[in-house]
């Protein structure tokens, strides 16, 4: 393990890679974001990852992570089972969301949903609520939401989502660039691609350079030359 990180490491944009219980040496007045606690007046991580500075707020980006849902998240979710009037959906959560047939976009009569859906379907919904346990009520009631036919969809880590969408979308708006296709950005880690087999695989190739490198300067540079090629 290495030693403390300093205030110089921050301000140089230099990347640190802290683990849990390491120290971390911070300019007075830093405020504590995600990752870091304060324990018998020292700045401690609590997660493995990368340290961050915005301002005067210090944070710690995780190189891993899993999806936890939020009321109102854009989602792909992957029927993985179901009974006379729900579907349970796989959503990359620690469980799975449930989808009653009073939420679907279509009319469905009781003990007929797999007619609808059926094992291995994908489907972008919204999570509509969520209890104190994590579980998720889904939706497919709303724009936009559907049954997902067509396309394939790529897996990412959650944490590195807004990376892809970047500031104001434009990362989003290169990767539509490069593959000349439709892109859709789950909040749950999963984006769903449609378009031309060979656009498709050059915005995967995108996401792969992302995923990777998420944690190191320059990465819209690296974007942007996939897209210039």
């Amino acid at each position: 393990m290495s030693g403390d990180s300093t205030p110089t490491e921050h301000d140089s944009g230099a990347v640190r890679l802290v683990y849990p219980g390491e120290r971390i040496s911070a300019q007075e007045g830093a405020n504590l974001g995600h990752g870091i606690r304060r324990i018998d007046g020292e700045l401690v991580a609590m997660r493995i990852g990368t340290l961050t500075k915005n301002g005067k707020t210090i944070s710690i980006e995780p190189l891993s992570s899993r999806y936890v849902p939020r009321s109102g998240d854009l989602v792909v979710g992957l029927v993985e089972g179901m009974t006379n009037n729900i579907w349970f959906l796989d959503i990359g959560a620690s469980f799975n969301a449930i989808l009653p047939m009073s939420l679907a976009p279509w009319k469905v009569e009781f003990g007929a949903v797999r007619e609808h859906l059926d094992v291995g379907d994908a489907v972008l919904c919204r999570i509509q609520e969520v209890d104190e346990t994590h579980s998720a009520v889904a939706t497919m009631k709303g724009m936009g939401l559907r049954k997902l036919k067509s396309g394939l969809i790529e897996e990412i880590p959650p944490h590195i989502i807004p990376k892809v969408i970047g500031k104001g979308g434009i990362m989003l708006q290169n990767l539509k660039s490069l593959g000349e296709c439709r892109i859709v950005v789950g909040q749950n880690g999963r984006v769903w691609l449609d378009g031309e087999n060979d656009g498709m695989h050059g915005v995967r190739n995108a996401l792969k350079v992302i995923s990777e490198t998420a944690h190191l300067p320059g990465l819209a540079g690296r974007v942007e030359a996939l897209v210039d090629e």
